[in-house]
């Protein structure tokens, strides 16, 4: 997260969540009581919880509206809570161009539509994120750096801004950051914002990520970086530092970067959608499991529906927080698919995914909390298994790893069907924020074939857990919020499409696999090293690399990629390389670049070739068009 003042970094709670709504529609489902593994799931309204909102078209709107606005009013400024929230639309026309229906999407919430394809659900209005105020009676210091962890997907979205101001009526705004996705959307009728520019002007942004959507005019504006992926565009403008495309039709072409700063991918080589919750044409609910794909551009609806296929909702273990993970282990051992519905789920011991074709699906950002250095989530070396719409937080005891995908050399990772890869998406990490978090590694990898498709891995540079901010003051986080490294990958041929990785406290990213492609790479540097010794390597190395290819490999590719500087705590401490990696025929860096966002400094690129990214050219990227050098 790129942030700019203290007033930046400030948390907020949450109102408590909404007694309003639930009067105005009838969730599906009643609370959620722990329950056992064999309890029958009604296919036509299976018991989701008190925290899913399913919406009807037959619901009168100003009642639909009022519980979106509630929602809004309770999530806008609830960074740091534990509230959870998914809103669906079953299929059928929502609002009017008399009338539009017109929501913004606070923190932890999911609004999707539950049709078979994005066009059953049509929503007439709009669904936006605005620049988030933070000071001064929520009248200044605002931006969008902090708009995290909310989804919208599986819908379709005609632009209707009647009765907003003439700024507001401009666009649908979606001024995000870091966990937000947009997904299988079909959006028409106005242009798209990623900034919003209407809320104190233009501020800066840190996100961000689309796929599989058909898209119209789109203003990038003050965003940072993005990933647009296996999309339809009809325009694009603007750029700040590093924008990818990966098989996107319309997209911008890239031969004069880094000006614009395109990176543009005529293919995606690997790919699979996430899998969506739907209704069929019976009124029974299932879940659509994409199909992994290989050399693709555009939409994966374009025909038809998606290819893949289709998992009854009476397979699937309906989780709710307070189940323990005895019972959610059982019922995976015993062949049931598992569905978390939102909330915050309390994690003493691993939840094992070890059966081949296993689906584990989120809703409304779903959390596992590790409790007494606890994995939360491991993963087999089974091929097909898919983990979506997770988020993992560390817990007060260190946890060697939040997700471990594959057992370190067991020899098994080589069975992985390079045709139905293990896939994480919308998969998202988090050490700190809410709470003390401690974990020596966010994510490890020893599977080979995984594609990681949208991932942010977050040791929390702000939070509640009331530690002193501001410059040379912030040595309780350095030492208490303890993160070593992000993401390692020991399996080859694996595919990240959007790896968000930032602040942790050696190598964020290491890649010791062969053949490894990223797509899209995001960092920054850890903001609070107390001292240059806290951040010099045992070799006398000056820092880590925000993404270190492992000494040994052959075969590497990244395209696209930027490591950030902030050391806000000691401005004065000096990163040699924002890249290493070996010097080696196969590996290639294609359009990489470090930035100097106000303090610190990041003397090379890669190996010490390129710019430096220092006090004098603050905001100003230090570009190299690929490495090794032409």
């Amino acid at each position: 997260m790129s942030t700019r003042t203290p007033l930046a970094r400030s948390a907020r709670r949450a109102t408590p969540a909404l007694a309003v709504a639930a009067a105005l529609l009838t969730a599906v489902g009643a609370a959620g009581a722990a329950h056992a593994e064999t309890a029958e799931v009604d296919p036509f309204a299976p018991d989701f919880g008190p925290n899913v909102t399913v919406v009807d078209p037959a619901t009168p709107q100003d009642e639909v509206q009022a519980m979106l606005d509630a929602l809004a009013a309770a999530q806008t400024d609830a960074e740091m809570s534990d509230a959870r929230h998914s809103v669906l639309f079953l299929p059928g026309a929502y609002g009017s161009a008399e009338d539009p229906l017109q929501a913004r999407v606070g923190y932890y919430t999911e609004v999707a539509g539950l049709g078979a394809l994005p066009g059953d659900v049509e929503i007439t209005g709009k669904l936006e994120v605005y620049n988030r105020c933070l000071a001064d009676g929520d009248t200044s210091n605002c931006l969008a750096l902090v708009n995290f962890w909310r989804t919208i997907s599986n819908l379709s979205l005609h632009v209707n801004g009647a009765g907003q101001d003439g700024c507001r009526a401009s666009a649908n705004f979606w001024a995000v950051s870091q966990a937000v996705s947009m997904r299988r959307l079909d959006v028409s009728g106005g242009n798209l914002s990623l900034m919003d520019y209407c809320t104190a002007g233009p501020q800066y942004a840190s996100g961000g990520f689309i796929a599989d959507s058909r898209l119209p005019f789109t203003i990038n504006g003050s965003q940072q970086q993005w990933l647009t992926r296996n999309s339809v565009v009809a325009g694009w403008s603007n750029g700040v530092w590093n924008q990818v495309f990966s098989g996107v039709e319309g997209a911008p072409d890239d031969a004069d970067f880094p000006n614009p700063p395109y990176t543009t991918l005529d293919e995606t080589s690997v790919s699979r959608e996430k899998p969506y919750l739907f209704v069929d044409e019976d009124g029974r609910y299932a879940v659509r499991v994409p199909a992994a794909q290989t050399g693709t551009r555009g939409i994966s609806w374009a025909g038809g529906e998606t290819p893949g296929r289709t998992i009854p909702i009476t397979d699937f273990h309906i989780a709710k927080p307070g189940d323990s993970v005895g019972t959610i282990n059982a019922a995976l051992a015993k062949g049931k698919h598992l569905l978390l519905t939102p909330g915050v789920y309390d994690v003493a011991s691993s939840i094992l995914v070890k059966r081949a074709d296993t689906v584990v699906l989120g809703m409304g950002h779903a959390t596992l909390t590790a409790v007494d250095g606890a994995v939360p989530l491991k993963v087999a070396d089974a091929p097909g298994i898919v983990v979506a719409g997770v988020t993992i937080d560390a817990g007060t005891v260190e946890s060697p790893v939040l997700l471990q995908v594959g057992k370190p050399g067991d020899g098994q990772a080589s069975k992985i069907d390079a045709a139905n890869p293990i896939t994480l998406s919308d998969v998202y990490f988090r050490v700190g924020g809410p709470h003390i978090g401690k974990a020596d590694t966010a994510l490890v990898v020893n599977s080979d074939h995984v594609l990681i498709d949208h991932t942010w891995v977050w040791r929390a540079d702000h939070g509640v857990e009331g530690f002193t901010e501001g410059v040379n003051g912030d040595t309780d986080r350095w030492n208490t919020n303890t993160g070593r490294t992000g993401v390692i990958v020991n399996g080859d041929d694996v595919t990240a499409t959007g790896l968000f990785v930032e602040h942790f406290q050696q190598f964020n990213t290491v890649w010791n696999g062969e053949r490894g492609t990223t797509v899209l790479y995001q960092n920054e540097l850890p903001y609070d090293p107390p001292t240059q010794a806290d951040w010099t390597r045992p070799d006398g190395t000056l820092g880590y690399a925000g993404y270190k290819v492992g000494d040994d490999v052959t075969e590497h590719t990244l395209y696209g990629g930027g490591v950030y500087v902030f050391n806000q705590n000691n401005p004065s401490i000096v990163t040699a390389n924002g890249f290493e990696a070996p010097d080696a025929p196969g590996v290639l860096l294609h359009h990489i670049m470090t930035v100097n966002l106000s303090a610190g400094t990041i003397r090379h690129v890669v190996n010490g070739v390129g710019g430096q990214a220092d006090t004098t050219n603050i905001g100003v990227p230090q570009y190299l068009v690929q490495y090794p050098l032409p």
